[in-house]
């Protein structure tokens, strides 16, 4: 039983009927029930068989952009947040996103290096140079976070949703092919994958990649939720709820948006004979504005403020 005493906000309930599709008193019962912990509330909800399986959490207000590059065999990304959607369609602004996502590629996916780099035409770091733009601007801006991708054969491709200047949106995807297949192609074939990623927002690439804690916790809401079948019976529910759960977050098992008679991996091997080889999806890295920022929508300007200042 949760603590009666939690205060549950309006906002709150949204988000959770956001994430869920639960109704609105269903969501605040939920909430009430687990002391306003909303994951433990999409499981209360799922439990009792109120809420699909959980969405990404919904809108999440953040601005800034997402800045990608991708380079034949690399590719990179990054997240550069600031206070307003004002600031992220300033030129000045969106030319500093774009001239640290080209730094990407060498950091390697890691902040730090990203950070202490040299930013182009400049003797200074590019942490010092975001720290001379907010004097300009006048607005807190910071580099939140940096992932990259290669392959040793094949193509990294890219795609940007939201777009509003080349290589800079809200939504930034990348896809890397393994292949020694004709690299226009691949390209081609990679940039269309990239599409699906954005659009479809897969947890993992397939059930192996899934981490074993998100496994388990499928597995214990399908146990909660048919208590009292027989063993022989529940490991088959279990098992085809593992399944149906694959389809809906796993890359290569989810129905392909560009032709939903095919799965990504029937799409990827057809297009095996366009590229002249075989194909292999090593991996994908999707970034959506503010993601894993759980902060209420007025707050993201004093969360951008905390991280300037190394609070």
């Amino acid at each position: 039983m949760g603590d009666r005493m939690t205060t549950i906000t309006a906002a709150d309930v949204k988000k959770l009927r956001d994430m869920t599709g639960a109704g609105m008193m269903d969501c605040k019962t939920a909430l009430t029930e687990t002391s306003g912990d909303i994951e433990a509330a999409v499981d209360w909800l799922r439990k009792k068989g109120l809420s699909k399986a959980a969405k990404k959490s919904g809108r999440i207000a953040a601005d800034g952009l997402i800045g990608i590059v991708a380079k034949g065999r690399e590719g990179a990304v990054v997240e550069v947040n600031s206070e307003t959607d004002f600031v992220a369609r300033n030129e000045q602004f969106q030319t500093i996103v774009r001239d640290i996502a080209s730094l990407a590629p060498a950091a390697k996916g890691d902040l730090k290096a990203l950070l202490a780099a040299t930013y182009p035409g400049s003797k200074n770091s590019v942490e010092v140079q975001l720290q001379e733009a907010v004097a300009t601007i006048g607005e807190n801006m910071t580099l939140r976070r940096t992932s990259a991708i290669a392959v040793k054969e094949g193509v990294v491709a890219d795609y940007v949703h939201s777009r509003v200047a080349d290589g800079l949106g809200k939504i930034g995807v990348l896809v890397a092919l393994e292949s020694a297949g004709d690299e226009p192609t691949l390209f081609e074939i990679g940039r269309q994958l990239a599409m699906h990623v954005a659009a479809a927002s897969p947890l993992a690439l397939d059930i192996a990649s899934v981490p074993a804690d998100v496994i388990e916790r499928e597995k214990a809401i399908l146990a909660e939720k048919n208590q009292g079948k027989k063993p022989e019976m529940l490991e088959k529910i279990v098992a085809g709820g593992i399944k149906a759960f694959a389809k809906e977050n796993c890359l290569l098992e989810q129905q392909y948006i560009h032709d939903t008679t095919k799965t990504v991996a029937q799409a990827v091997k057809e297009a095996e004979s366009r590229a002249g080889a075989p194909i292999k999806v090593a991996g994908y890295i999707r970034y959506a504005l503010g993601e894993g920022i759980d902060k209420k929508e007025e707050d993201f300007g004093e969360e951008v403020r905390k991280l300037a200042s190394g609070g």
